[in-house]
């Protein structure tokens, strides 16, 4: 069989095969390097975040199923882990949870929303919980904490370190990777490359944000930036204010995304959103960098942890990841042409890339398991709208959450312009 993309998808799909038979010749084509794209690029969450959530699911497939993706998601992290030490992966995981902070009455109202809303669905303290103002700074030193929810479901990862080492897994094994092969279209049992075409019973499109790069998929994902900075190693009396003592993953309840985790060489990594779509769903090398974000970051960062102001910044970077049209990930295979698909992740493939992986082995292999009946799979979401409409509805969106959090800031009270652009945005 043969698999486009060497990220995590493509090498999880490959892996998980490659245990389960054996006698399976796999070829995984990759453009550029294993992890050259998100996989190798993000910010380290190995999270059972789902990009659909659990009302979005259970309108489409039912209460139970919805709740069976959140358990096979919260299972889906500890597997990872498993297999990291099973194979000798050192990617510096440490499972500390995570810590999403309310910095604002209106952030804090909606963590309390958050907890409420978990609790009808049945999700006990074990899965989410709140935290009071004293017990949220014991863990996450930022300014103006009010209180936080945790999740234990979430380790910190380097990830570059576990795509590589999986990649390795996967040669042990006998899968054959041909990196610098660039995949120019995909057809039924047929990866045509630039150095010649590839047949095979099953091809694998495990491309996310480099997908619309392709014939025919030209709007089945946009390819959405996200960047992140990452400071010198920090003092351990630094780490003193900060907290995040079990190297817990972070963030708080703004509407514009921002994530961060303390490397296992005390480093604080920091990310988000605030890049522009580029018309066309262009992915360019220029488009991983971007100053004014870089510094929007920085001092984003700054304001949360003052005690890091004037702390030099040693690396910057970013990269491409896929949204579908309605911010449900899915995964799936089309037996009659041979042709499967796994993707759309919005920005949280770490943990379910493993999750595809594994559903693609029993999809392939034909084996009847719970994981090829969770909802989304065989989910066909929607195409995106043709330019300019989507570059116009896409950044009108991301300027509208950044309005949300200065409204927040001016009111105190959450925010109109979140409420209305939610449908909009995956809300």
């Amino acid at each position: 069989m043969a698999i486009v993309g060497g990220g995590y998808t493509g090498l999880w799909t490959a892996y998980s095969l490659a245990v389960a038979d054996p006698s399976l010749r796999i070829v995984v084509l990759e453009a550029e390097r294993v992890g050259h794209g998100a996989s190798g690029r993000n910010g380290g969450w190995l999270s059972a975040l789902f990009p659909a959530s659990l009302p979005a699911l259970a309108a489409a497939a039912g209460r139970d199923a919805a709740l069976a993706q959140h358990r096979a998601m919260r299972a889906t992290v500890d597997e990872v882990a498993r297999t990291a030490a099973a194979e000798g992966i050192d990617c510096h995981l440490a499972k500390g949870g995570t810590v999403v902070a309310a910095r604002s009455r209106a952030q804090w109202a909606r963590a309390r929303a958050e907890v409420a809303e978990a609790r009808t669905w049945g999700r006990g303290e074990d899965d989410l919980r709140l935290l009071d103002g004293a017990e949220a700074s014991a863990v996450l030193g930022a300014t103006g904490v009010r209180g936080a929810t945790y999740t234990p479901d979430c380790a910190a990862i380097h990830p570059a370190r576990l795509v590589r080492g999986l990649a390795e897994a996967c040669e042990r094994r006998g899968v054959t990777i041909h990196e610098r092969t660039r995949v120019t279209a995909i057809e039924p049992r047929l990866a045509r490359t630039t150095h010649g075409d590839v047949r095979a019973d099953v091809v694998v499109r495990a491309t996310e944000g480099f997908t619309p790069a392709l014939p025919g998929l030209q709007r089945a994902v946009v390819p959405v930036y996200s960047l992140m900075i990452a400071t010198e190693p920090l003092p351990a009396e630094t780490w003193a204010e900060i907290g995040l003592a079990r190297r817990e993953t972070f963030s708080d309840h703004r509407h514009l995304v921002v994530y961060g985790q303390r490397t296992a060489d005390d480093r604080l990594a920091f990310g988000g959103r605030g890049a522009p779509y580029h018309l066309g769903s262009r992915v360019r090398p220029a488009f991983d960098r971007d100053e004014q974000v870089f510094a929007g970051l920085y001092a984003t960062l700054t304001a949360m942890f003052p005690v890091l102001a004037g702390t030099r910044v040693t690396h910057a970077w970013g990269g491409p990841l896929g949204i579908p049209r309605d911010w449900c990930a899915s995964v799936g295979l089309d037996r009659r042409t041979g042709l499967a698909w796994a993707g759309g992740y919005v920005g949280d493939g770490v943990a379910t890339t493993n999750l595809a992986g594994r559903t693609l082995r029993d999809l392939v292999l034909g084996h009847d398991t719970e994981l090829v009946r969770l909802p989304w799979v065989g989910h066909r979401s929607p195409a995106w709208d043709p330019e300019p409409l989507r570059w116009l509805g896409i950044n009108l969106g991301l300027r509208a959450t950044r309005l949300a959090d200065a409204e927040e800031s001016l009111t105190g009270r959450p925010s109109l312009v979140a409420r209305a652009t939610a449908p909009l945005l995956g809300g």
